[in-house]
């Protein structure tokens, strides 16, 4: 059983057309939405009445947030943006306030409900590495009996997280030099761990200007979509006789 997810549905409209191409191949049966941005309204109506597990990708450093800045000062920059994930990196401990980042991912959560219609069939986060935003994601979803997905830890493939009832084996390649989704995606399977699920993470998506000028991951998302629309991708793992789960199977 492999599961395929798609993240950042929302983050731009070259974004949200390059992921619908991968959800009308067949492949991506998991999106995540970033219920704060501004295109996040233009990608759920791309993908409307696809069979699909649609998650909550919150979002804490691209953007605005929904929550007034001057209640989540440890979150924004000057501007009232998010901070970036470079600062993210940089920091040498933990500077986002539960208290507060709670505060937004609430505010997420309601405003996927509005988008989509229903609670997130799955939560979790883009991009950043905190604490405290872990724990927040944990007690919202707690709170609203959705199923948390947390980041494995590095080497993601040899670290199992539990989702569910389910030990999963996450594979996320985008950002290693000479990318080749294609070859990640036929690695995972051949060495798919037999009490697990794998999965990968993918970020399609075409370019256009605001993803050029907010994100260091670019040409590899448009790199995915052509290999995910491709049927000899499909062909592959029909041979390898792999199952496409959702997050509903795990």
């Amino acid at each position: 059983m492999v599961l395929l997810r798609a993240d950042d549905l929302g983050y731009s409209k070259g974004i949200n057309y390059g992921i619908a191409e991968t959800v009308k191949s067949g492949m991506i049966k998991n999106v995540g939405l970033m219920p704060n941005m501004s295109a996040a309204e233009h990608g759920v109506s791309l993908v409307a009445g696809a069979a699909l597990c649609i998650g909550q990708h919150t979002n804490i450093s691209v953007g605005r947030p929904l929550t007034s800045p001057d209640k989540i000062p440890s979150l924004v920059t000057e501007s009232g943006e998010f901070k970036p994930s470079s600062m993210y990196r940089a920091a040498k401990e933990d500077f986002v306030v539960l208290d507060e980042v709670l505060l937004e991912i609430e505010a997420q959560y309601r405003r996927f409900v509005e988008l989509v219609g229903r609670k997130p069939d799955y939560i979790e986060c883009h991009a950043v590495s905190s604490k405290n935003l872990f724990l927040g994601l944990e007690e919202v979803a707690k709170k609203y009996g959705l199923k948390y997905s947390p980041i494995s830890p590095m080497p993601l493939d040899d670290k199992p997280v539990t989702i569910g009832a389910t030990k999963v084996f996450m594979t996320m390649d985008a950002m290693r030099p000479e990318y080749n989704p294609f070859a990640s995606l036929t690695r995972m399977v051949e060495n798919a761990h037999p009490d697990g699920c794998a999965m990968m993470v993918f970020h399609p998506g075409f370019l256009d200007n605001y993803l050029l000028k907010t994100s260091s991951l670019t040409t590899p998302r448009a790199i995915e979509v052509e290999m995910l629309c491709d049927p000899a991708t499909r062909e592959w793992l029909e041979q390898h006789h792999v199952v496409l789960a959702t997050y509903h199977d795990l």
